[in-house]
């Protein structure tokens, strides 16, 4: 296995086509689909399928890709460093569920470290992508919640994807609302008294399950719901509408302002907030850094 074979079986990955990526490595298309059957023969295992219609990576590829992109990367810092005598830039990237308490501390990490030598990103996304984006790498770190209802499930589709979970803290549930609804004056929120307002609700896309829904209660009927995609949305359909959505209840006034509330929901159910790793792969000194800032909330649990 070579870091050429590397190159190229990535390359193709980010094509998702042969023609384009031999265009791309400036190779012929024999000469690439070659180097790719031969990789695939050390292997013994097909990175990708190929059809009429083009290629598709293999849920084994996908993992093989992952460990790739990650070998390439160092080996860049390691030509940027000792070839060229640049001076490496650390990527750190973190995908999430949407939280601000999760942004918040990817802020304090940011600033504690700087800017200058390190190369960052934040993806808040949908629960498929979030493991997704771990499992092949493109994030370290993916925040994501478990609860008795999705629990089995989502454990088993974390050892399909050969990533682990480690739980932060635990929280009760909470009506995240609008101040100027007359709900937020309540002390507690019972779920007749939701019945005549929007739920928001973050959509799932092509990977649509109860079990990935962000938010709890994701089987009950509903009376009026919405579904958007983006967190500042939601935000103002708040405003607009009097709609409000189901959270942890920790609540960042610095990112959000001043204007919403967490009101407790009349329920025992919890949520159990933590985040996801590749397996048997140790935290970055960033990664450690990350989670040191997670923990923190601890303390603004309502």
């Amino acid at each position: 296995m070579t870091l050429q074979q590397l190159k190229y079986a990535v390359c193709t990955a980010e094509c998702k086509s042969m023609n384009k990526a031999a265009s791309k490595l400036f190779i012929s298309q024999p000469s690439l689909s070659g180097t790719i059957r031969d990789l695939e023969e050390e292997i013994g295992m097909k990175i990708f399928s190929r059809s009429n219609r083009g290629i598709t990576i293999t849920p084994e590829g996908e993992d093989f890709l992952g460990y790739a992109r990650q070998i390439l990367q160092q080996y860049q810092l390691m030509e940027e460093k000792f070839i060229e005598k640049k001076k490496p830039k650390q990527k750190f990237s973190v995908s999430m569920q949407h939280y601000t308490f999760a942004v918040q501390a990817f802020i304090e990490m940011a600033k504690d470290f700087g800017m200058d030598d390190f190369e960052f990103a934040v993806h808040e996304t949908k629960t498929h992508e979030v493991i997704e984006n771990v499992r092949n790498q493109k994030s370290e770190i993916g925040i994501l919640y478990l609860n008795d209802f999705n629990r089995q499930v989502m454990e088993k589709i974390f050892q399909e994807n050969a990533v682990e979970f480690t739980e932060l803290f635990d929280c009760g549930i909470y009506v995240f609302l609008w101040k100027g609804n007359p709900l937020a004056q309540k002390e507690l929120i019972e779920f007749e008294d939701l019945k005549d307002y929007p739920c928001l609700s973050f959509e799932q896309g092509d990977e649509n399950s109860f079990y990935f829904a962000e938010e709890v209660f994701s089987t009950y009927d509903y009376k009026q719901i919405i579904k958007t995609d983006d967190r500042a949305t939601i935000l103002n359909l708040m405003i607009g509408l009097n709609g409000y959505t189901l959270c942890s209840g920790i609540i960042c006034n610095d990112l959000n302002g001043n204007e919403y509330a967490a009101v407790p929901l009349h329920t025992d159910e919890k949520m159990h907030i933590g985040y996801i790793k590749k397996k048997g792969m140790p935290l970055s000194r960033l990664g450690e850094r990350y989670i040191s800032e997670l923990r923190k909330f601890e303390k603004n649990i309502l």
